[in-house]
C-alpha cells in the first residue's frame, strides 16, 4: 500500500490518479463490446477506490459522491464495511466531493479521452464564496492531472486567426442544449464538441475552449473539482446570473454554471441575463 501525500492538494491530485489507474485498468480488461457493463464496472472500481482510501487517509471527513447519490454522508471503515465513520456532512467542518467517473459515455467508447475523476475538498474554512480548498481532475486517458496543488498557468490567448475572433464555448459533442446554442448564435461563439463536463473545464483551463457555460441541470460533484481547479488558475467561475458558486448545500443539484476567461465574464453573463429575462 502506497502513502499518499500530506498535504490536501497533493493528496486529491494522488488520489484522483489512482483512481485514473484503475479506470484505464477496467478499459483494458473487459474491452468495448458490452459499454453498459465497463460503464458499471468502471463507477464501481473508480467509487470503491477512492471511498477507501478517504475512509483511510481521512477518517474524519465527510463525503458527497455521485456514486453514493447524496444519500450516505459518512466514511465507512476500510476494514469493517457495515462500519461508519465521521460526521454528516451538513455539519461537518471538512467535505469531499467526488465523482469517480465523470463522462461513463466516453469511458465506454473506444478511443474517447473525454472523460474525467474528479476530487474536490470543501472546508467550512474556506476563505472563498465556494470553500473548495483543494481539488484535482483526472484526465486518465489524457495522462494527466490537474489540480490544486501547482494550479495551471492561466490560459494563453487564442493564436490570432485561429477562429476569426469567435469565442470558443465547451459544448455537448452529441447533444448541445437548445440554451447553449442560442447563446453561441447572439455572441457569435463557436461550439467545440467534447464530453465530460470535467473535460469541457479542463479544455477552458489549458487555452483549448474559451468558456463553458452549462444550464441543463447538475449535481455539485459535476464541477467541484474543475471549479477549484479553474479559480485557482484565475479564471471565473459563477452561476449563470452572476452569484457565487455554493457547494455542499443540503440539496446537492447545482443547475447552472458558467467557467470562462475572465476577459470575457462581462460578456457572457450579460448575454446571459438576457436570455434569463426572456426565459
Amino acid at each position: 500500500m502506497s502513502t499518499p501525500p500530506v498535504t490536501d492538494a497533493a493528496f486529491a491530485r494522488w488520489l484522483a490518479g489512482r483512481a485514473g489507474e484503475s479506470l484505464l485498468q477496467v478499459r483494458e480488461e473487459l474491452g468495448y463490446a458490452d459499454p453498459t457493463a465497463l460503464k458499471t464496472a468502471g463507477d464501481k472500481v473508480a467509487h470503491d477506490l477512492l471511498r477507501t482510501e478517504l475512509a483511510r487517509w481521512r477518517p474524519a471527513d465527510a463525503v458527497l459522491s455521485e456514486e453514493d447519490d447524496g444519500s450516505r454522508q459518512a466514511l465507512p471503515d476500510p476494514d469493517n464495511a457495515a462500519a461508519t465513520a465521521g460526521p454528516s456532512r451538513l455539519t461537518a467542518d471538512r467535505v469531499w466531493i467526488i465523482d469517480p467517473l465523470d463522462g461513463t459515455r466516453e469511458f465506454s467508447e473506444q478511443g474517447r479521452v473525454d472523460w474525467a475523476v474528479h476530487v474536490a475538498l470543501w472546508s467550512r474554512q474556506g476563505s472563498t464564496p465556494h470553500r473548495l480548498v483543494a481539488g484535482a481532475v483526472g484526465l486518465p486517458a489524457q495522462h494527466r492531472t490537474i489540480s490544486t496543488e501547482y494550479p495551471p498557468p492561466y490560459p494563453p490567448m487564442p493564436a490570432p486567426g485561429t477562429t476569426d475572433g469567435a469565442i470558443r464555448l465547451a459544448a455537448s459533442r452529441s447533444r448541445p442544449p437548445a440554451f447553449v446554442t442560442a447563446l453561441a448564435q447572439e455572441i457569435g461563439a463557436e461550439l467545440v464538441p467534447m464530453g465530460s463536463a470535467g473535460a469541457k473545464i479542463a479544455a477552458v483551463i489549458a487555452g483549448d475552449a474559451d468558456a463553458y457555460v452549462h444550464a441543463g441541470g447538475q449535481y455539485e460533484w459535476d464541477s467541484a473539482a474543475p471549479v477549484a481547479v479553474a479559480t485557482a488558475t484565475g479564471l471565473h467561475a459563477s452561476r449563470i446570473d452572476g452569484s457565487a458558486l455554493q457547494y455542499n448545500e443540503a440539496n446537492p443539484r447545482l443547475p447552472d454554471l458558467v467557467v470562462c476567461r475572465r476577459d470575457l465574464a462581462s460578456k457572457l453573463l450579460a448575454a446571459l441575463r438576457r436570455h434569463l429575462q426572456v426565459s
